[in-house]
């Protein structure tokens, strides 16, 4: 099997377009909070550089920071010289301490251990800013609802992404190192063409989806791209198209 780096599996990019209104808006609630303008800005778990890019956008200094090189690649190529990219771990980007004026990440940090919010506060000078969104446990989601169909839930003593989408456990985990958390849910509505153009998004754009039909058995990927084919017929709507919403927060707090 290919040893090629889950997060570059797919087409991120692709992933990236579809949710740069989510990146759009926490820069936008980061930037009503405290002007970006002059200010130091990383882009934490930055994949293909859409935070990144807005916040230049507003006239910040920002580096851009991924584990995967192939999405720092895209990232760079789009944005060669506005933004300093760098390939590094989230929890240990190797940047000074009291580096960053605001630390940013979209559906990015969500991937990592809590252990990052120890980096974020390395890197971030006294009252700086974290900003950062999260998806929310939702009743309904055809992304997801088909896999624990085929393959069962996630082990509950093993907190998923969503986690940071959950207020409860955001304030906690932030509560040594922050202060002055605010957690805004808000909705982003995903939209396709028709059920095959979702269909292709899952096994061939999204490196979630990809990565896991990579590691499971053949009849496993029959069934599970069988069920996600069922799911999202059944919110198409009468002309075909396909529009479902996905609930996330967007996150802000103060360094300690």
């Amino acid at each position: 099997m290919s040893q090629q780096a889950p997060w570059a599996r797919g087409r991120y990019e692709s992933v990236a377009t579809l949710i740069a209104p989510v990146a759009e808006e926490l820069v936008a609630r980061v930037d009503d909070l405290r002007s970006l303008a002059g200010a130091d800005v990383v882009d934490l778990a930055c994949g293909t550089g859409s935070v990144a890019r807005s916040a230049v956008r507003r006239a910040a200094r920002v580096t851009g920071v991924d584990i995967t090189p192939e999405l720092v690649d895209i990232a760079r190529a789009a944005s060669p010289d506005a933004i300093d990219w760098l390939v590094a771990d989230a929890v240990d980007t190797g940047l000074p301490d009291d580096s960053a004026d605001v630390v940013l990440s979209s559906m990015g940090i969500i991937f990592t251990p809590p252990a990052v919010l120890d980096e974020i506060a390395r890197l971030l000078r006294p009252g700086g800013t974290l900003g950062f969104t999260a998806w929310t446990r939702g009743a309904h989601n055809p992304f997801h609802d088909p896999v624990v169909e085929v393959l069962g839930p996630p082990p509950s003593d093993q907190p998923g992404p969503d986690a940071w989408g959950d207020a409860e456990t955001v304030r906690s985990r932030l509560a040594d190192g922050f202060h002055t958390v605010e957690v805004d849910p808000r909705v982003h509505t995903w939209r396709f063409d028709s059920v095959d153009t979702a269909l292709h998004f899952i096994s061939h754009e999204s490196p979630v989806h990809v990565d896991l039909l990579s590691r499971v058995d053949e009849v496993q990927r029959d069934r599970l791209l069988t069920a996600f084919e069922a799911t999202l017929t059944g919110v198409a709507d009468t002309d075909g198209t396909i529009a479902f919403d996905s609930p996330y927060v967007v996150v802000t707090a103060l360094v300690r």
